[in-house]
């Protein structure tokens, strides 16, 4: 006896069930794609943000150090006079007239009469750590990159020609705004409106000198106002990531401030 075979039923997808699967798979990998792609710009702006920062931070401690130790070895360190590259004659080197019996005066926002030290350069002097002589140490905002170079203090040299030859001068920090245009200021004070006040440029510089009222503004300062006797000096850098903000698309700036204090006695 024979059994009858059964025939099964034969089931499956029809092309419309196949064409609504695809599209929903299709916009979920979409919306999971275009989720991605938010997350991996927003990290990439944060990261430029970080290493702004980062950058930022070392080149102001760096600032920093190197106002700490300015000024060192004095000349009432040695007990006969050196040669005049052998010690610090001050604790910032100056233009014009470096060497002079009445060096310039220290201003502020273009005042005073000091070319160098100024709101975005200053020349650092102080021991070069080997024990050898003294050096000079350079910062410089041009444009929006802060140089930095250092020479060794020669006799009879002034110290802004010594650290304008070829090759001293290297980039330091990048992308800084201390000294932007009217239009630009505009801008970052509609994003950030602490920034800048008065809407004009911020110094990185500024310095205090010592004075028998105490240490003061060297602008204020009166016959104290020389950078032989400066004791402080104020540094702010600002400092603009490469782009915008990703989900408001303004600029995106960093402050950082510091203080270099000058622990050497004066000549």
């Amino acid at each position: 006896m024979k059994l009858a075979q059964k025939q099964k039923k034969q089931t499956g997808f029809t092309l419309l069930e196949l064409m609504v699967s695809v599209s929903i798979f299709i916009v979920i990998s979409g919306a999971i794609f275009g989720l991605l792609g938010s997350s991996q710009k927003q990290f990439r702006t944060e990261s430029e943000l970080l290493g702004s920062f980062q950058e930022a931070r070392l080149g102001l401690d760096q600032i920093v150090r190197d106002a700490n130790d300015s000024g060192y070895p004095p000349q009432n360190h040695f007990a006969v006079t050196p040669a005049a590259n052998k010690y610090a004659i001050g604790p910032i080197g100056w233009q014009p007239g470096y060497l002079a019996a009445a060096p310039c005066l220290i201003g502020t926002a273009g005042g005073g009469t000091c070319a160098t030290p100024s709101d975005f350069d200053v020349i650092f002097e102080g021991d070069d750590n080997d024990g050898v002589g003294v050096k000079w140490t350079r910062y410089q905002l041009v444009g929006t990159t802060l140089f930095r170079g250092v020479v060794a203090k020669g006799v009879g040299t002034d110290p802004v020609a010594a650290t304008n030859a070829a090759g001293v001068m290297l980039p330091y920090v990048t992308n800084v705004m201390n000294n932007p245009g009217a239009v630009l200021i505009g801008q970052f004070q509609a994003a950030y409106p602490g920034m800048f006040p008065g809407g004009v440029a911020q110094p990185i510089f500024q310095f205090t000198c010592d004075s028998p009222g105490g240490t003061i503004l060297c602008q204020n300062a009166g016959a104290s106002n020389s950078p032989a006797n400066v004791r402080d000096v104020e540094i702010t850098l600002i400092v603009m990531t490469p782009e915008r903000d990703f989900t408001t698309r303004k600029l995106r700036l960093v402050e950082l401030n510091g203080r270099g204090h000058r622990i050497n006695p004066n000549r």
